[in-house]
């Protein structure tokens, strides 16, 4: 599945940092992490902590995929509000959900110091309303975190105007968020535990999957086979030619990273911004002095359609930036388009599916792709080891 096209500006800035081998023996192991960019090196990663040997094996070079294509921004909120989410899935699964993501975003902060990052940083969030019909739910949305234990303020169209100089009719700013770069986080994982119990194969695409009683049996491309008890699916959106097609809705979305800056403060601390229109713009700032704005998604996933989109998607989402920021004169210098995956009710989809047994999903769709991989790793993880976990059921594929 063709998942970006253009130049992601993290696989620009990063290159490739390390080198994994082609599959090129039979193997026998504990348990095969299909997938090794951010959720299966996340996956990988919990597994390995609880002494399971395992190993991960991609079709690409590592992070190649829509990994080096995350624009990074972690935050506990879902595409779906809190205050909408508690109609769906009742309040004790919605605001579990969320507090899950807030325990994911410092969760990675832990990760991030272990792994010596250096592109990790904890921000506010400021989540504003496009339109003045916003403003009543997004008020609603307000008291709802607020109810739910989240730290988070609300500022009137003043106070956003005063204090962060832009138009809005109103915004919840969170005091919990951070912003990393998830395509070398992947590349750290992999390399933190070596691979002399968890190797790691990449350019190994797999042709053939059978799952049985006794476990599970994978065949390369060129022909070697790797069998074990227990397979994780940590293969992002293209896991969609696995399952049932009403399970996710592929979309198309598109990012820009401007020329670098001379003053690493755009706006008042550099908080990540994002705001309540569909789609949803958003906005954060490099570790080199940079802007990264994205958006623009469009309700298809078609890799031509998609790719001719990017020029123009380029200049819209750099006018977008300058009709927040006037002072900015934003100049893009990379762009890219990715595909992403929607769920009703903008919840991953995580633990075993019956038509697949002695297997586990790890499906963080949508904008929390990242934060949702830490959950599914830490939920498959206690699985596999046969503890439970009170958590599967919110995220169950039965769950509707």
């Amino acid at each position: 599945m063709n998942l970006k096209t253009g130049f992601p500006f993290w696989l620009i800035k990063d290159g490739l940092p390390f080198q994994y081998p082609k599959l090129d023996r039979d193997v026998d192991t504990e348990v095969i992490v299909l997938g090794a960019g951010i959720t299966g090196a996340l996956v990988r990663h919990y597994l390995v902590e609880a002494g399971i040997p395992c190993v991960a094996v991609d079709a690409r070079t590592i992070g190649l995929g829509s990994t080096c294509a995350s624009t990074s921004l972690l935050q506990y909120e879902i595409d779906t509000p809190l205050s909408k989410l508690i109609d769906l899935v009742g309040k004790d699964h919605a605001e579990r959900a969320y507090r899950l993501c807030g325990e994911a975003v410092r969760e990675l902060g832990v990760l991030a110091n272990l792994l010596e990052m250096k592109e990790f940083e904890f921000k506010k969030s400021l989540y504003y309303a496009t339109y003045k019909k916003d403003v009543t739910w997004l008020k609603a949305e307000f008291e709802a975190r607020k109810a739910a234990g989240f730290e988070v303020r609300w500022l009137s169209a003043e106070a956003v105007q005063d204090q962060y100089g832009f138009l809005a009719h109103g915004a919840i700013l969170s005091e919990l968020a951070a912003q990393t770069n998830a395509y070398e986080m992947t590349h750290r994982l992999l390399q933190f535990h070596g691979d002399a119990l968890s190797p790691v194969y990449d350019r190994t695409p797999i042709t053939q999957i059978k799952h049985q009683k006794s476990g599970v049996a994978l065949r390369s491309e060129n022909g070697f086979v790797l069998r074990a008890k227990k397979l994780v699916y940590a293969t992002g959106y293209e896991v969609v030619e696995f399952l049932d097609k009403d399970i996710v809705k592929l979309l198309s979305t598109y990012a820009v990273a401007s020329e670098q800056y001379d003053t690493a403060r755009f706006w008042k601390d550099n908080v990540l911004i994002w705001n309540t229109a569909n789609p949803y713009l958003y906005l954060r700032t490099t570790s080199d002095q940079r802007v990264i704005v994205g958006g623009r998604d469009e309700m298809f996933y078609n890799p031509k359609k998609r790719d001719a989109l990017l020029p123009k998607k380029t200049q819209q989402l750099s006018n977008d930036c300058g009709r927040l920021f006037p002072s900015i004169d934003f100049k893009p210098e990379f762009s890219w388009t990715g595909t992403f995956g929607s769920t009703k009710d903008g919840l991953p989809y995580i633990g075993p599916y019956k038509k697949f047994p002695n297997s586990y999903f790890a499906l963080g769709f949508g904008g929390n792709g990242i934060t949702f991989s830490v959950t599914a790793a830490q939920i498959i993880r206690d699985l596999i080891l046969g503890k439970d976990n009170p958590d599967v059921s919110i995220f169950s594929f039965g769950r509707h």
